[in-house]
């Protein structure tokens, strides 16, 4: 054994641990806590079931909480938890009796869009740690205040864009860096589905199994429909953000990581709701497009046509001497400028990798793979893009902060939104 080598590489990584540290503020613990069991509460146990499972397949975590406002997902998942758990978590309807325990380390966050910037920053202050769903903001303003509150409380943030821990995308951006397609020039994202309608919803009374106002919980009262939860709030303005933050937040912070740009400097979206008349406010179909200056990208949105035909990539990386394409798992293959395939590398996927990594930023300081700042910057696309379908413009932006310039009125109207009385996001 070279142990020489061995202390250096020990020093070095150290050093590393350290300057990420004092660059975020996270709180790492001693290397002696390395192994330190974490205790996490999941709040929406929809998609959180899938955070459950990934937590229970890790080591030295317990799952302590659960949280649902439809009291038929607790019980459930209360279960499942017992089935590899050996103690019994709680189950909780508000999220804020997560936040009141003193034992509880971190809370994950898997709500609806409304509900990931206001809980986050109220589990910040509640001295938590946070991994928050994708898009992580309902606006623009949400997304400045969660970073503010990550770095006055010194709190670990992950969002969940889960690509950026697997190991093979990890390779192809490195491959990209290094030039393996030259000058890396632009970038096509897609989303295609094959979603029915939504139809039109009629008032109805909330059902027994529904805390309908806690759903509600930060945004301005409306009256229930039949046609909302669990799902349909995505395509209504008050609650969601349309495919964009939906899966658009995905392909964009894929191709902004291999891009290697943060804010674009022009944004327009062309698109509608073309396939059915129902109450779907944000489109099925359309582009987003978006100038950094020295390279673009591009979003494809078809979510009422799979276009099978067609075989549309995930990610696809266009440089001077060839691409770099995804299918949106862990994998990647290198073409040449004829389109001769040059490499190909593929591994199983797992949310576990971005798990872990979130797991390893509270124990030890380790970096973050989606840290909340830059994750924030892909979610500023998606509703930057929104705001350009909204407003029927194209939207300049300063390259060096993403905000608007020239154009108040989109501002005033999008940038931020109204809350209920007592749940407005303070910092």
């Amino acid at each position: 054994m070279n142990t020489s080598l061995n202390r250096r590489h020990f020093l070095k990584t150290t050093a590393a641990v350290g300057a990420v540290a004092a660059v975020t503020g996270f709180p790492s613990l001693h290397a002696a806590d390395s192994s330190k069991k974490i205790v996490v509460g999941v709040m929406g146990l929809g998609r959180g079931m899938a955070h459950v499972n990934n937590y229970l397949g890790l080591s030295n975590v317990e799952v302590a909480y659960l949280c649902d406002v439809d009291e038929r997902r607790i019980g459930s998942a209360i279960k499942a938890v017992e089935a590899k758990q050996e103690k019994k978590p709680q189950g909780v309807k508000d999220f804020r009796r997560i936040l009141e325990d003193k034992n509880v380390d971190a809370i994950s966050i898997a709500a609806p869009n409304f509900w990931h910037a206001p809980a986050t920053i109220l589990a910040c202050a509640a001295g938590k740690h946070v991994y928050v769903e994708k898009p992580g903001s309902h606006n623009a303003r949400e997304g400045e205040l969660m970073v503010a509150a990550a770095r006055k409380h010194k709190r670990v943030v992950q969002m969940g864009n889960q690509r950026r821990s697997y190991p093979m995308l990890i390779e192809a951006v490195e491959r990209l860096k290094a030039g393996d397609i030259g000058r890396v020039l632009y970038a096509r994202t897609y989303y295609n589905a094959a979603r029915p309608t939504i139809g039109k919803g009629k008032p109805a009374p909330v059902p027994a199994w529904l805390n309908y106002e806690q759903w509600e919980g930060p945004v301005p009262h409306r009256e229930y429909k039949d046609n909302l939860v669990h799902y349909n709030w995505h395509w209504m303005w008050h609650w969601g953000g349309g495919e964009l933050a939906n899966n658009g937040v995905h392909a964009l912070d894929v191709a902004r990581w291999g891009l290697g740009v943060d804010y674009a400097k022009r944004v327009t979206f062309n698109g509608g709701r073309y396939h059915f008349e129902d109450d779907q406010e944000t489109p099925d179909s359309g582009a987003a497009v978006f100038d950094f200056g020295h390279c673009g990208a591009t979003w494809d949105d078809s979510s009422c046509n799979p276009r099978k035909a067609e075989k549309n990539p995930f990610v696809a990386f266009y440089g001077e001497k060839g691409s770099i394409i995804t299918g949106g798992g862990n994998e990647y293959t290198l073409y040449d400028l004829n389109g001769k395939e040059l490499d190909r590398k593929s591994a199983p996927g797992s949310d576990k990798f971005h798990f872990q990594n979130f797991l390893d930023a509270i124990r030890t300081g380790a970096k973050l793979n989606a840290e909340i700042e830059d994750g924030q910057r892909t979610t500023l696309l998606c509703h930057l893009g929104n705001i350009a379908y909204r407003t029927g413009r194209t939207l300049h932006c300063d390259p060096k902060t993403g905000k608007i310039v020239g154009d108040d009125d989109a501002v005033k109207r999008f940038w931020g939104r109204d809350y209920r009385p007592g749940w407005e996001p303070k910092v």
